[in-house]
């Protein structure tokens, strides 16, 4: 995406006293007037704040201010100052207000609570998530994956954005509930889908919470699918519940690992497990995290290796130096990861133009110092993984699609903080490690058997809502290795 022709830069907004007692705070450059103010310009949209962020760091460099309705919002793009956000000054920070507006859906889970719950919530969530358990989904990845390319022809077209929504449905399923795609599944990404269709309508409404029971049609659409998507998950729960009361054993999938959590209560000598409301926000959560962010990563990885044979060619040779060719190839096995390191690379690179989760928020509870700059209690900060990743301050020749700059020493040369797909600090994707592996072993499995051409004639558009999708189909000629 390309920024649009700008005019001269607007008057920096002038400093304002600090609320910090002892003396005046700068504020960063950025708007004079509140954003409103420009809505004719072709870098304020509604459903487009990567114009927005483009504008801002194109005027006024790496931190720009701006402000909404009164509220001072304050746009990040150096990695420094990023860190202090999510790590060193972590404390003084919570969830921004589009992230808590998404409590409407997913309740108190990972993504949405704030500390103390999220700490505990956390707690709970890590024994599902560690290495030996998600190591354990790579069979049923491969599985998966197998299961898809087996039923692709030669020469056919394919929306491979759609297909690897379905590859990445039927991993969720099969290791988040141990079952098929079944019409449970269906139904519950059907209504996710349609929740996220009302992302910005959920996000931009004034306080939502308060008219839910409204007789609002977007609203109304919304509570529709909210009540199917959780009839469908508690079902499932109690499915669950029902099997362990009858002593049947641990299935394995990362459900039964939350019904099976304990967490101490306010009592210190007893342990309790969690609610059904409690498991039916953290298993929405982990189906949006897991399911919707690794299907669009993928996605674009397919359309980036399309474009560049080179690459591509890369990536076949290692895979057949791997897993081997002719009647020697075998699948991909968990001993394989380590080793393709070129197909993590891809991947890694990949997120970086087009990273699932596009932008992070916070907000301030203290006055915050960053640099020069002190920013008054209640801001919100916003920075963006997918300006970061397009900026040639931090990636030369941003636009080049090229995994060797994620060989460990070209990683290693970079500060942590101007790739961060995942987030970071204490709240980092507690899924990135299973996310990983089902993004290489999905490229390795599909890769074997498959090479993709491009059918569109103009690079495709992004479009940011909750993930970073694809505007339109991405249609794709299947054709054979």
């Amino acid at each position: 995406m390309t920024t649009p022709t700008l005019e001269a830069p607007p008057e920096p907004i002038p400093s304002v006293t600090s609320p910090r007692k002892g003396g005046k705070g700068r504020m960063p450059p950025g708007l004079k007037h509140s954003l409103p103010f420009y809505s004719f310009k072709p870098w304020v949209k509604l459903g487009s704040p990567i114009l927005l962020f483009e504008h801002l760091l194109k005027t006024y460099g790496n931190i720009a201010h701006y402000r909404f309705l009164g509220t001072p919002i304050v746009f990040i793009n150096d990695p420094e100052y990023i860190r202090e956000i999510l790590v060193t000054q972590a404390n003084s920070f919570v969830k921004e207000r589009t992230v808590r507006r998404m409590k409407v859906l997913l309740g108190e889970g990972l993504i949405t609570s704030d500390d103390p719950i999220h700490m505990r919530q956390r707690k709970i969530a890590a024994p599902a998530f560690h290495r030996q358990r998600i190591a354990a989904y790579g069979d049923q990845i491969v599985a998966s994956a197998v299961h898809q390319r087996e039923a692709w022809r030669p020469n056919q077209h394919i929306d491979i954005s759609a297909a690897s929504m379905q590859l990445s449905l039927e991993i969720v399923a099969r290791t988040l509930f141990n079952t098929e795609v079944t019409a449970d599944i269906r139904s519950i990404n059907d209504e996710v889908n349609t929740i996220m269709d009302l992302y910005n309508f959920i996000v931009a409404f004034p306080k939502i919470e308060s008219f839910i029971h409204l007789p609002i049609p977007g609203i109304m659409k919304f509570r529709r699918s909210k009540a199917r998507l959780d009839a469908v998950v508690d079902r499932l729960i109690h499915e669950h519940r029902e099997a362990a009361a009858r002593g049947e054993p641990d299935r394995g999938d990362l459900l039964s690992m939350l019904l099976a959590s304990k967490y101490e209560s306010d009592d210190p000598t007893k342990q309790t497990g969690m609610s059904d409301e409690q498991v039916r926000d953290e298993v929405l959560t982990i189906f949006l995290a897991g399911y919707e962010t690794v299907a669009n990563g993928l996605a674009w990885t397919w359309y980036l290796l399309s474009q560049n044979p080179a690459i591509e060619a890369k990536l076949h040779a290692e895979l057949d130096a791997v897993l081997g060719t002719g009647p020697t190839q075998r699948l991909p096995t968990l001993a394989d990861y380590p080793v393709l390191r070129y197909t993590e690379q891809v991947f890694a690179e990949s997120m970086r133009l087009y990273p699932p989760a596009w932008a992070m928020g916070r907000m301030s509870t203290k006055p915050i110092t960053l640099g020069p700059y002190t920013i008054p209690s209640g801001a919100h900060f916003f920075f963006s993984q997918y300006i970061m990743g397009r900026d040639p301050q931090y990636f030369p020749d941003p636009l080049r699609f090229d995994p060797d700059r994620f060989t460990p020493e070209n990683k290693a040369a970079r500060h942590k903080f101007t790739y961060f797909p995942f987030g970071g600090g204490s709240r980092q994707c507690i899924g990135e490690s299973f996310a990983w592996m089902e993004g290489v072993f999905s490229i390795a499995t599909l890769a074997q058997r498959w090479r993709m051409n491009y059918l569109g004639t103009t690079p495709p558009e992004v479009q940011a809502k909750i993930t970073l999708r694809p505007r339109d189909p991405l249609m794709m000629q299947l054709i054979p290795r």
